[in-house]
């Protein structure tokens, strides 16, 4: 049974990836910083390591078959994302290299492009122009993978059980403002944990000549309209009816009078829409639609919002 490495077992989607592979019985070693992670399977092991420290990594990817490398560093300062997402990053790869690991995929982000409109965008189509710390950290990070051989995976945005920030800041949005935008005619790219998890474990099983890129898009081949995914979240955040559609202007004064982030009201009047076909063709898989999903976790984001909401 091929042995796996996940870095960032214990985040977001790190923990869902650890299921997936779990659920395929494959030996995993796991590792995650400052978060506390069990062995739940036989066959798996947890390691202390720590991305900021080199000297630690050492022997992790002894006797492994592949690396799956969902550890990242989202905000803080610019020397900590430098010390995890690109420094940590180049050598965690250098590690993998010296133990001979076959396959490395790295999950990264759909960030690194910067702001701007997408349409049915492929990777080799667009330039990376990150505008954070973060984004642009974790294209360096990307450029360790790649130069090194490995496969990258660029999800956008990430939905369901463990979600603290996409669903969440939609919400506040939405509680800041007494209507739609616009009628939000926007779409935008987006895949559940459990799909980009299902993937990410695919891509480091999948024989080499089943992958004709090295970067990927994930998410479900059809975007969703704003319209629609902003309703599913003002369902389940208890957010009443809007009152009236507001044109831009009037939304970006609302949002800075009651202290909201006109960042998130950016990225939802615009398309963000990449093409994800690419990554469930070369896996012979299929991703789930929004309308299919999103309702398996209904149930769970109200849990998770009923402290905000009464705030």
């Amino acid at each position: 049974m091929p042995t796996v490495v996940i870095t960032g077992a214990g985040g977001f989607i790190g923990r869902h990836v650890v299921r997936e592979a779990e659920r395929r019985g494959l030996e995993l070693r796991l590792t995650a910083h400052h978060r506390q992670v069990r062995a739940s399977a036989p066959g798996t092991t947890v390691v202390p390591a720590d991305l900021t420290d080199p000297g630690s990594l050492h022997g992790l990817c002894d006797g492994a078959d592949a690396l799956l490398h969902c550890a990242s560093q989202i905000g803080g300062t610019d020397a900590l994302c430098e010390a995890v997402n690109a420094r940590g990053t180049a050598a965690l790869v250098a590690e993998a290299r010296r133990a001979g690991v076959a396959r490395i995929v790295h999950l990264s982000t759909a960030a690194v492009y910067g702001r701007g409109t997408f349409r049915r965008a492929r990777p080799q189509d667009l330039g990376r122009a990150p505008v954070s710390a973060t984004s642009r950290t974790r294209a360096a990070g990307e450029d360790a993978v790649l130069a090194a051989g490995g496969t990258v995976i660029r999800p956008h945005l990430v939905y369901g059980e463990g979600d603290t920030r996409v669903v969440p800041a939609l919400a506040r949005m939405l509680r800041t403002l007494p209507g739609t935008v616009e009628g939000w005619p926007a779409r935008v790219s987006a895949v559940t944990a459990e799909d980009l998890a299902r993937a990410l474990v695919a891509l480091a099983l999948a024989p080499g000549e089943r992958l004709t890129a090295p970067v990927y898009h994930a998410c479900h081949p059809e975007p969703v309209p704003w319209h629609a995914l902003l309703r599913a979240v003002a369902d389940v955040a208890s957010v009443p009816p809007p009152e009236r559609d507001l044109t831009l202007d009037e939304a970006y004064d609302r949002l800075r009078a009651k202290g909201g982030s006109p960042h998130d009201l950016d990225m939802v009047i615009t398309d963000h829409w990449f093409d994800g076909a690419p990554l469930w063709a070369d896996l012979d898989c299929a991703p789930g639609a929004f309308s299919e999903r999103f309702p398996r976790y209904e149930s769970w984001y109200r849990r998770m919002l009923v402290p905000t909401a009464v705030l």
